[in-house]
């Protein structure tokens, strides 16, 4: 008999690839299902990308690289970083991973011990407390609600502190809210952390070029510039790129942390596949048109759902500054009556009834510490979007009140 360890009984699998596979499921019968669950662009990723990989790998081997990545790869990270957000790196102080999420988990591996605390402010991404716990870490999940805009407030962050804080994470633009910081309010929160020198800040930016309505994307790390050596600014090309299948994600950060952490890569995964590395050098030393044509896709699609939301009774959105969600309040759901007679007891309860009734899948607002919410992902075409909407609206509409 298999003995699965103790640890993973407190971790759970993430909410967004569940709602995304019981959609899967459904449309396996024949269904035709709107699958909003999962947060994938649906661009192929820019042409140069692709042909550079493949130009590389036929001409030569691929072979092993350094834990963290081939120097020209963080070469070009670093670059990055300096040109877009103003940051100065050396290599050594560049990770490289197999997506953003492998970064965290290296981060949180190296660094947490049984009992240390992270505060994430909710509503936060599905798999940052389930990393936490698997190390034995503790989250402090503050309520960012939606009259401070989902952003965490710099009294929220000093209560929320504690002797046994070990990190603080940000998420800007947040997913799933959309949410995005201004430079006043990144200061803000830098001046609370000052005075609480243990804890470190975990800065995840991997929306950072999807920013709408002419609002100005600030990197933690530029705008509190006295706190670089506890940061760790986090990024990859998943979104930006529409290269979520290419799995690379980086960080710049202090270099006993980026050291540590490459302990960590080498004895796991060893490194990011060679091309995957070859076709992220390509993304960020390259042409950049292609980001700024999906941004503005995104922006029509987040202005398309906004205006359709806004139609259905019961349902509220206040219009996300950022990424590619949709972060709807249901409040006015919880209680109502189904056509079978079942009762809406919470946003759980209300995605099963849109996946049964509307063959829409969206995630409940529970998996992100934020209730009653959904979210669904506008990183699909405006048909999808235009017939879910309409089927969510039908849905809601057969709903006992």
């Amino acid at each position: 008999m298999t003995k699965i360890a103790s640890r993973l009984s407190v971790v759970k699998p993430s909410a967004s690839m569940a709602v995304s596979q019981a959609a899967k499921d459904l449309a396996a019968t024949g269904v035709d299902v709107c699958n909003l669950g999962l947060g994938e662009p649906d661009f192929s990723a820019p042409a140069h990308v692709t042909n550079a990989a493949f130009e590389a790998a036929s001409r030569e081997r691929m072979l092993y690289t350094a834990a963290l990545g081939t120097p020209d790869c963080r070469r070009s990270v670093a670059a990055k970083f300096k040109r877009e957000n103003g940051l100065d790196y050396e290599i050594d102080e560049i990770a490289v991973a197999n997506g953003a999420k492998q970064i965290i988990f290296n981060a949180l591996m190296a660094t947490v011990e049984e009992g240390d605390e992270l505060i994430l402010p909710a509503p936060y991404f599905v798999s940052y407390p389930e990393m936490a716990k698997l190390f034995g870490g503790v989250p402090v999940t503050p309520a960012c609600p939606a009259e401070t805009g989902f952003r965490l407030t710099p009294e929220v962050l000093e209560d929320a502190i504690t002797d046994k804080t070990r990190w603080l994470f940000l998420n800007m633009p947040g997913n799933p809210s959309g949410a995005v910081y201004t430079r006043e309010q990144l200061v803000a929160l830098g001046e609370v952390l000052e005075r609480h020198p243990q804890v470190m800040i975990l800065s995840d930016e991997i929306y950072e070029h999807i920013v709408f309505d002419g609002h100005e994307f600030v990197s933690f790390g530029a705008a509190c510039p006295q706190l670089r050596d506890r940061s760790l600014i986090v990024n990859g090309v998943s979104k930006a790129y529409a290269m979520t299948g290419w799995r690379v994600g980086y960080a710049a950060g202090p270099r006993g942390l980026i050291k540590a952490m490459s302990t960590v890569q080498s004895q796991s995964c060893t490194s990011v596949c060679t091309p995957a590395q070859i076709a992220t050098q390509a993304a960020l030393d390259g042409p950049q048109d292609e980001v700024a044509r999906f941004r503005e896709a995104f922006e029509r699609r987040r202005d398309l759902v906004v205006e359709g939301i806004a139609g259905i009774e019961g349902l509220t959105l206040d219009p996300p500054e950022g990424a590619f969600y949709a972060y709807i309040g249901c409040a006015a759901l919880i209680g109502a009556k189904t056509p079978a007679g079942n009762v809406l007891s919470d946003d759980i309860a209300v995605t099963q009834y849109l996946l049964d009734e509307g063959h829409v899948a969206a995630v409940p607002g529970t998996a992100y510490g934020l209730s009653p919410f959904f979210r669904i992902s506008t990183a699909t075409s405006d048909e999808e979007l235009n017939k879910a909407i309409s089927r969510i609206a039908d849905a809601v509409g057969k709903l006992e009140r």
